[in-house]
């Protein structure tokens, strides 16, 4: 893993900061392809979408981990507040405040926006997978010691190995990224079935939420417990599926109650006197 790919005028060029560059575009061109095979022509919005919500999630990632999980360092250091190479974007901030920035486009626009969220919900989480490969480049959301020969081994210069040293660690970031292309591959199936507005978008959060979950246990750059039970990513994941399970398991039948409430005779309807 190499941090520098290579300096312009002393100036660093990060792989961190172009892999992620490079993740928003890719999410972006499969969200086109996507909203392309819908036939809505909600294709010439994704662009702009993409780039909105692409600054919008940088910047919920940043502060939520800025806020939420290194707020005791950062308030001594307001200066690196924006210095993400030094490690720290939580993705759950990321998509909320991507969600929200995509909401509010949306509804400028008058398309349809549960709509585009289950369009786009692969989009979005191969552009996590593909983030993922740059927190393994940069040697940031790392795992804890393994206790054995197996894991991986950061260099001198990453934030994982000021943590642990040259003890190897569990790939927990090259699990979730693998994860993240699951995922990506099981909402792409799920669109060829029948299922209910917003059905797929929960299905999203669910299926990431459960993985992050899990994947937690393995975590080794944020051990804190809340309340003494889960790390804040668990607490966040464990929220995120609640209601996600609710939403999916309930859409289907909201739909069904919509179908039945319409006329069935619709001569009957509109009767004259």
């Amino acid at each position: 893993m190499h941090q520098y790919l290579f300096f312009v005028d002393g100036f660093p060029i990060r792989a961190y900061g172009l892999i992620l560059s490079l993740s928003i575009i890719l999410a972006t061109g499969v969200g086109y392809f996507l909203a392309k095979a819908d036939g809505r022509g909600y294709e010439k919005h994704i662009v702009d979408l993409g780039l909105y919500t692409g600054i919008a999630g940088l910047l919920g990632a940043r502060l939520w981990d800025v806020f939420f999980f290194d707020w005791d360092y950062y308030q001594n250091h307001l200066s690196e507040l924006m210095n993400v190479w030094q490690g720290g974007m939580a993705i759950q901030g990321g998509v909320l405040l991507g969600v929200l920035v995509g909401v509010w486009y949306t509804r400028k626009q008058g398309l349809d926006t549960v709509h585009l969220m289950d369009v786009l919900a692969p989009a979005i989480i191969l552009g996590q997978a593909l983030g993922r490969s740059a927190n393994l480049m940069n040697g940031d959301a790392f795992g804890a010691p393994t206790g054995s020969s197996f894991g991986l081994l950061y260099p001198e210069t990453t934030l994982a190995y000021h943590t642990y040293g040259a003890q190897p660690l569990w790939p927990a970031e090259v699990w979730e990224c693998q994860l993240d292309v699951a995922i990506f591959a099981i909402l792409l199936l799920f669109r060829a079935f029948p299922h209910a507005r917003g059905q797929a978008f929960a299905l999203y959060v669910l299926l990431y939420s459960a993985a992050r979950f899990g994947l937690e246990f393995f975590r080794g750059d944020y051990t804190e417990k809340v309340l003494g039970l889960f790390t804040s990513g668990q607490t966040t994941s464990l929220i995120a599926f609640s209601i996600a399970l609710v939403f999916f398991l309930a859409l289907p039948y909201f739909r069904e109650n919509k179908k039945d409430s319409r006329p069935k005779d619709r001569k009957q309807t509109h009767k004259t006197s």
